[in-house]
């Protein structure tokens, strides 16, 4: 699930929701879900194990740390300023293109992962194009809105089944965690948390795409960037306080 929503795919974005699992996790082939596992535990949910209370340097990690942020906020905002100063199409899109080359490039020099970085730089390129292709400033967003409605899609899936995502991850992360279908509590708090991830995509869509349809490029940069980081951080914290409140109990009889 993903936190800071601009216009390129950002690591938030770029967080894959875990594919359903029966609920018998012992039908699951031990290769296939240690794959799934490892999945959840790089998902910004499995930096806090359920049950463990949430810290400030757990948040931050979930989010990449302070270059995470930086990657994901700096070319939301250099579109912003430049689209604001200049009014001109090519240089506010090939700007945020520039940045995220930046970022790759120091990674390579410190020799640091450089996943996250590469994948910026694909979706902040895929905005670009579709911007210059289209020669519409407001056509950058587009990439971001597909992300946000495919997320919000596979979320309402897993409610509707009955196997809502936040719960799947669970059991990926914590072994004793399969019983949460069972579990009242556990399933109810699965789904609450659920239902408010589904929630952010849902106010990011519904704010975001009536000012991409009113042509108000300056405006939707400017609620990307404060309906990015800021919400998906809060977001974030309220889904580990609502998975402690249940993981950390005993399983009810």
């Amino acid at each position: 699930m993903s936190p800071a929503d601009d216009h390129s795919i950002s690591p938030q974005e770029n967080e894959s929701p875990v594919a359903p699992l029966p609920s018998d996790a012992s039908a699951v082939d031990p290769t296939v879900r240690e794959a799934l596992a490892a999945a959840a535990r790089r998902s910004a949910v499995g930096h806090v194990a359920p049950g463990e209370a949430p810290t400030s340097g757990a948040l931050l990690a979930a989010m990449g740390g302070v270059r995470g942020l930086v990657e994901s906020i700096l070319p939301g905002l250099a579109f912003l300023v430049i689209f604001t100063i200049t009014q001109e199409l090519v240089a506010s899109v090939v700007a945020p293109v520039i940045v995220a080359l930046g970022f790759v490039i120091v990674r390579l020099v410190t020799r640091t992962p450089v996943s996250s970085a590469l994948v910026g730089v694909v979706g902040v390129a895929l905005s670009a194009g579709l911007a210059l292709i289209t020669g519409r400033a407001e056509d950058n967003f587009l990439l971001g809105f597909v992300i946000n409605a495919v997320f919000l899609v596979a979320i309402v899936v897993s409610v509707i089944v009955r196997r809502p995502l936040v719960g799947l991850i669970a059991t990926l992360l914590v072994p004793t965690a399969a019983d949460w279908r069972e579990d009242k509590a556990k399933f109810r708090v699965a789904l609450i948390a659920t239902v408010l991830w589904a929630g952010l995509f849902s106010v990011r869509l519904g704010i975001e795409l009536p000012l991409y349809f009113a042509e108000e490029t300056q405006a939707l940069a400017t609620m990307k960037l404060l309906l990015g980081v800021p919400l998906y951080a809060g977001v974030l914290w309220v889904t580990w306080l609502l998975m402690r409140t249940a993981y950390g109990r005993p399983t009810a009889k």
